[in-house]
């Protein structure tokens, strides 16, 4: 199920830093967590379906690197991330 645009404009207007931003590294990080719990429920239904995995494991490696890069760039904004996303590191 992918995401609808309400939930979208939802995460871009929490994460992003003015309404209709869309494309800052946050926003995306967010709404790849978003798409990641997304397909981790779908394969725990499916355990089989190994091209949803591979899929699942291309949006982890993507979130990582603009993870990295955010990190680099602005540390405390990395810190605030993984705290509001709930993410472990």
């Amino acid at each position: 199920m992918p995401l609808t645009k309400e939930r979208k404009q939802q995460l871009a207007g929490e994460f992003g830093r003015d309404k209709s931003d869309s494309g800052s590294p946050e926003v995306q990080v967010a709404l790849l967590t978003s798409r990641i719990a997304q397909m981790t429920e779908h394969l725990q239904l499916h355990s089989k379906d190994f091209a949803s995995r591979r899929g699942l494991l291309g949006m982890v490696s993507r979130r990582r690197r603009l993870l990295d890069y955010v990190k680099r760039t602005n540390p405390q904004l990395y810190l605030d991330l993984l705290r509001r996303l709930e993410l472990r590191k």
